[in-house]
């Protein structure tokens, strides 16, 4: 920086302005440091800054996981906060995994980072409290969260509910459920909003098709488990977690000969591109994606910057059903 200086004719608190803070320069002043800067291919050391300052121009998004579109979709979102705010935002695939989870929240704190977006596998993960009471503020995604740090989500129990009321609609008094593992926290409210919905039709109880991971080869497996169902007990109908588990339910029963919706009437979660674009176009329950990455991203930053009196928010928004031709509307007492 004293080169940069010197060869500019400046002060250094000049260079350091133009680097930190370039509004406060005169911009034919900018342009010299600029140029100099060019001249002596010149970079900054900023580990030295993260010293220097206390953190790094980085924010991280822990992902749930990073193969689902659900989550980039999400990260976009947030991608366009950072970007206004001069940032870099990292995403770090924590793979439905604790350790994994665990494992980057160590590590992002050791790179200062400014704040952390976080969709936990394990929300009770003590790292996540002692992160925020060591000063890095984190803001859970896709999740609630109690009043002692900021949460975006969607309201999934209403989301369960309007998923399986669409197939109530339609006729259909068998209906399963595909997704798990049940300790993921929008996996079992899906299954309390689905229950519900069951409950006010006085329908058959749901018939529950847990999965390892929420993931495409888990949707073909829970495909083959319905399919060998007796045919007077099977569902006609199939509410998925999410999307995935969805489109990998509608491969395989395809492949086995079973009609969507004729036969099993299809619903996902989350609406991603991939859902209208099947060969069953897929009824799916709409989540404000990249809304969700935005509000999260603005949380943080507005804790990370004004700690003093920040009083955080738990901000909730409301899921739309996306009917499409995999839930084809049968008269009501049609069931299949």
């Amino acid at each position: 920086m004293k080169d940069v200086a010197a060869r500019a004719g400046v002060s250094l608190g000049t260079v350091s302005n133009v680097l930190n803070r370039p509004d406060m320069v005169a911009e034919r002043t900018r342009k010299r440091v600029v140029d100099a800067i060019a001249e002596l291919g010149f970079v900054r050391n900023e580990s030295a800054r993260q010293l220097r300052g206390g953190t790094s121009r980085t924010l991280a998004y822990v992902v749930l996981d990073a193969r689902n579109p659900f989550f980039t979709d999400v990260a976009a979102g947030a991608q366009q906060v950072a970007d206004a705010a001069g940032l870099a935002l990292f995403l770090c695939d924590g793979g439905e995994d604790r350790v994994r989870q665990a494992m980057y929240l160590d590590l992002l704190e050791q790179q200062r980072v400014e704040g952390i977006l976080i969709t936990p596998v394990d929300a009770d993960d003590p790292r996540i409290a002692a992160l925020a009471g060591r000063g890095t503020p984190v803001v859970v995604v896709d999740r609630g969260a109690g009043p002692d740090r900021c949460s975006v989500s969607v309201d999934d129990v209403l989301g369960g509910d309007l998923a399986v009321s669409h197939l109530l609609d339609a006729g259909h008094r068998r209906i399963a459920f595909v997704g798990g593992p049940r300790s993921i926290g929008q996996v079992e409210d899906r299954i309390t909003g689905a229950q519900q919905a069951l409950a006010r039709a006085d329908a058959e109880p749901l018939t529950l098709l847990e999965t390892t991971r929420l993931d495409v080869a888990e949707g073909r497996r829970a495909g083959e488990r319905l399919a060998g169902l007796p045919v007077s007990r099977r569902p006609t109908a199939a509410f998925c977690a999410n999307d995935m588990l969805a489109l990998g339910l509608l491969q395989q029963a395809v492949r086995l000969g079973l009609r969507v919706p004729e036969d099993l009437a299809i619903v996902g979660y989350d609406d991603i591109e991939f859902a209208a674009a099947a060969a069953v176009p897929l009824t799916s329950v709409a989540q404000p994606r990249q809304l969700l990455g935005r509000t999260a991203a603005e949380l943080m930053l507005a804790e990370a910057r004004h700690s003093v009196g920040h009083v955080h928010e738990q901000r909730v928004f409301e899921p739309e059903l996306v009917v499409r031709d995999s839930t084809r509307l049968r008269p009501l007492g049609g069931v299949a």
